[in-house]
C-alpha cells in the first residue's frame, strides 16, 4: 500500500500535518506563508535602500569636502 504523502507545518517545535488541517486552517497557514514571502522581500527591498542611502551620503561628503577643500 502507498504511504499517504504529508505536508508538515511546525509551530512552536510541534509538527502538523496540512492536508490534515480544516480549510481555515490551510488558509491561516497559507496568510503566514504569504506574510513570510512579504517580510523577506520587505527586509530585502530595506537592504537595497540602505546601501543606497549610504551610498549618496558617502557622494555628498565626499561632494563637500572637494569645495570646502577649493575654498582653502
Amino acid at each position: 500500500m502507498a504511504e499517504k504523502k504529508t505536508t508538515p507545518i511546525v509551530i512552536d517545535d510541534v509538527e502538523y500535518s496540512y492536508e490534515d488541517m480544516t480549510e481555515e486552517q490551510k488558509v491561516l497557514v497559507n496568510h503566514v506563508a504569504d506574510l513570510d514571502r512579504k517580510v523577506a522581500s520587505t527586509q530585502f527591498n530595506l537592504d537595497q535602500l540602505n546601501v543606497g542611502k549610504q551610498a549618496f551620503v558617502k557622494l555628498l561628503k565626499d561632494s563637500l569636502d572637494i569645495s570646502r577643500e577649493q575654498k582653502e
